[in-house]
């Protein structure tokens, strides 16, 4: 399995992002040397840190790096570094313990990695705060020099000593032929415990490759949980009981290495509910030989969801008779006895075991009840409670909403958030490329954290994904408007023409549903602008302006699909999104002709203009056939939507317009 082709966030991706808009592209940036160093502003670093300030001058990039690394430095973190600073041109990298420091060689530039409290890594901190927190860290580059500029980076915890590193590569930049280091010091945690995916959807799952894939993907945005509850794979839901496949086992504990290399904690997840006799000790027994096998391949974190299942019946007879006529009391008196068992003599003792994590069958609303009341007053106080929001797809989730649920289940619950799956009938021929929004800040103090629920689509996904792992890590700071151009040009690799086209393309796949009739998100909301300026414009009889205008955006349409599959965006992502580029590139071509249909009739040539309207005509024909084929979602075959209900919309009107 090939990793994507470009796996660096450097600042010039996240200057581009900060800069770019769906408008014009920006100029390409002025020399380094026109701005002195230590002036400059700081490029973005994403997930935004909780502190981020100047220090001075940038540090030079040398041929040749020495970085001080212990036995106590995360090997992990220690990997990417060094391939980052090959892959940003440094021919040599000397890796020397802290103790043989006194032969460092002069002129190469100094980076210290490992604990923040190591003594040599403490004084190059020097006055820059060590956060008191699980994955945190601190972040201090000293420029000037080459002989007198150094970088140190140290962790709370090994997890710190990543993320350290994946800051530290944002903050580099070119510099003419070579690269510099911004002059910075941070100090930064996450805001929220449990941070990632949830692989939960119905439909096709992931395949091994994809999922390694996610794993540095996550690595990458600093999520630390990634949930494997599949749907559709038997062994999780039909045939839990039954082991896994000893080909499948070893792809499962491969996949346990990948994420733990990406300090991702791969949490096991089983689902019994659908046939389980919880009364039954052999149905216990097979439930935590189930969790023994993953436990033995290094899995640490464990999650039993009950979601989706009916509680108006038992699988068994006995369950009848040992908690009663079934409902809802009954259901969780059941659960409960389950849960606790498992927590108690399972995860208890077994060393390193995280909390065992739930979904309870009452997963999406704030009403209080039997069930409820149940689980909040006997279920373990160590087990953690997912909870989805107000609805299976909420189009927000607010503090006070959080902070009820809460109350509910007597202990923070943690997010399941469905966006942005697309597995059910409202998404059907969808991409959800729509930025992470509408979740309130300060929710970190409501929430133990929130996986969002992907696409069938995982390259697709990572578009939401980037948002969510920010929004995580800093919901005070998280900015959706920022973020989402910063993931185009991750999937981009910085490059400037692809992300702008997928600026583009993600408008016209921004729409986000709900199991009812409004969205939550709207669909393209810069075509829609743009549209509305240009009848602002023809009813004002300024006709050719409002033609040239949109004329520009509908040839930026139709050429996103070709630049983003031009060579720069992952690979994954464009196969995800093939059969939506398609359709893109036809409903662009169609509505360019259209444009000049209008215009020809402004001119006088009707003869010109029924020919564009003809030609326009056709091309959304052939739009509308295009199919998602073969299908991954359980929708099947489908058209795939391009801007419906604006971009089919204007056209509709505008052939009108045409033969009037």
């Amino acid at each position: 399995m090939g990793r994507p082709v470009s796996r660096r966030i450097t600042a010039a991706v996240f200057a581009l992002a900060s800069t770019l808009a769906l408008g014009a592209l920006p100029a390409a940036p002025a020399s380094a040397d026109a701005v002195p160093a230590g002036t400059r502003p700081l490029p973005p670093v994403s997930p935004v840190p909780q502190s981020l300030s100047r220090t001075g001058d940038d540090a030079v990039l040398t041929g040749r790096v020495v970085l001080v690394a212990g036995d106590d430095t995360d090997a992990p973190a220690r990997d990417r570094l060094v391939r980052e600073l090959r892959d940003h041109g440094v021919d040599r990298v000397d890796v020397v313990p802290p103790d043989n420091v006194a032969r460092l060689p002069a002129g190469a530039l100094t980076i210290r990695l490992g604990p923040a409290d190591r003594p040599d890594i403490a004084r190059a901190l020097g006055s820059t705060a060590v956060p008191d927190h699980p994955e945190g860290y601190a972040l201090r580059v000293t420029g000037g020099p080459a002989a007198g500029a150094q970088i140190a980076l140290g962790g709370t915890d090994a997890a710190g000593q990543f993320y350290a590193v994946q800051t530290l590569r944002q903050l580099l930049r070119p510099d003419g032929t070579g690269w510099r280091v911004a002059g910075a010091q941070i100090s930064d945690y996450p805001s929220m415990p449990l941070r990632g995916t949830i692989e939960g959807f119905y439909g096709k799952p992931w395949t091994q490759a994809e999922r390694l894939d996610q794993m540095d993907f996550y690595g990458d945005v600093k999520a630390n949980t990634y949930v494997y509850a599949p749907k559709d794979d038997p062994y999780h839901r039909d045939k839990w009981r039954e082991p896994y496949p000893a080909e499948k086992l070893a792809e499962l504990g491969v996949l346990v290495g990948r994420a733990r290399a990406n300090h991702v904690r791969f949490t096991f997840a089983v689902s019994p509910g659908g046939s389980i006799c919880y009364s039954d000790p052999a149905d216990r027994t097979a439930l935590k030989a189930k969790l023994q096998a993953m436990y033995d391949l290094g899995t640490r974190a464990f999650s039993l969801p009950l979601d989706d299942i009916s509680y108006t019946r038992w699988n068994c007879a006995a369950d009848q008779q040992t908690y009663g006529q079934p409902g809802r009391q009954a259901a969780a008196r059941a659960q409960v006895d389950l849960l606790n068992d498992v927590q108690r003599t399972f995860i208890a003792t077994h060393e390193g075991a995280q909390p065992l994590q739930t979904v309870p069958t009452e997963y999406g609303d704030l009403t209080d009840t039997a069930y409820k009341q149940t689980m909040r007053a006997t279920l373990d106080p160590a087990v953690v409670v997912m909870w989805t929001g107000t609805d299976v797809v909420p189009p927000t989730i607010s503090n006070d909403q959080a902070d009820a649920a809460s109350k509910l289940f007597g202990r923070k619950v943690f997010v399941w958030d469905n966006y942005p799956v697309n597995d059910y009938g409202n998404t059907r021929g969808r991409l959800l490329l729509a930025p992470y929004d509408k979740r309130e800040a300060g929710l970190s103090a409501h929430l133990s954290g929130i996986v969002a629920n992907p696409m069938n689509q995982p390259y697709a996904s990572q578009v939401a994904v980037f948002g969510t792992a920010g929004f995580t890590w800093n919901d005070t700071a998280y900015d959706a408007g920022a973020s989402w151009p910063q993931a185009m040009a991750y999937l981009a690799g910085g490059d400037r023409r692809a992300t702008g086209a997928l600026l583009v393309f993600g408008d016209l796949e921004h729409m986000a549903p709900t199991f009812g009739a409004t969205p939550w998100q709207p669909q393209a909301p810069e075509l829609a602008r743009r549209v509305a300026a240009f009848w602002a414009d023809w009813n004002a009889g300024r006709r050719a302006e409002a033609v040239r205008a949109l004329r520009d955006y509908a040839v930026r349409i139709e050429q996103a699909p070709s630049a983003i599959r031009g060579g720069a965006v992952r690979p994954g992502f464009v196969t995800d999104a093939g059969p939506w580029l398609d359709a893109t590139e036809l409903w662009g071509r169609a509505t360019v002709a259209m444009l000049d249909a209008l215009d020809a009739r402004t001119a006088g040539d009707t003869a010109g203009a029924q020919a564009r309207l003809a030609e326009s005509g056709d091309l959304q024909t052939q739009a509308r056939a295009v199919r998602v084929q073969p299908a991954r979602n359980t929708w099947g075959s489908a058209q795939p939507k391009v801007g419906d209900g604006v971009l089919d919309t204007f056209l509709a009107a505008a052939a009108g317009q045409v033969q009037q």
